[in-house]
């Protein structure tokens, strides 16, 4: 295993405090009840209520498998990109049952649109970064 950049455990640290809100949000979002949502108002009530029922598991998927692979970064380990690999492939997932079956492109605000593009984008950077710790000799 090669001397990582001091950078790396920051950075990690940085992904795994950003899943571990993912993953707040997600059991927040698990909890919402029937009122919360309608008080949300009515967009928000067609998005849930079109919500295919396993986006909330892929979502689960890409918040989990985000929190044991910064884990694995910060370890060392090569298993690190497998989860994070997983971790993208739930957020994808989630993202076409948001936007594609449920209607949310029609639906969802833009805020939500931007949100989800930052999710996107830090999935996809901890799994290039992950890929290049495995490259480079970081990871044992």
């Amino acid at each position: 295993m090669g001397n990582a950049p001091k950078w790396l455990s920051p950075v990690a640290i940085a992904g795994l405090a950003w899943n571990l809100l993912g993953c707040y949000a997600w059991v927040s979002d698990m909890r919402t009840t029937p009122e919360q949502i309608a008080a949300m108002g009515p967009r928000m009530e067609q998005l849930h209520a079109a919500m295919p029922v396993w986006a909330p598991t892929a979502t689960g998927v890409a918040v989990l498998g985000g929190v044991a692979g910064c884990l694995g970064l910060l370890l060392r380990k090569r298993w690190a990109v497998r989860l994070l690999w997983l971790s993208l492939a739930g957020v994808v997932v989630q993202d076409i049952g948001l936007f594609v079956l449920a209607g949310g492109a029609s639906l969802a605000s833009t805020t939500a649109f931007v949100l989800q593009g930052i999710v996107l984008v830090v999935a996809v950077a901890l799994v290039l970064l992950a890929r290049r710790a495995e490259r480079t000799g970081w990871l044992g």
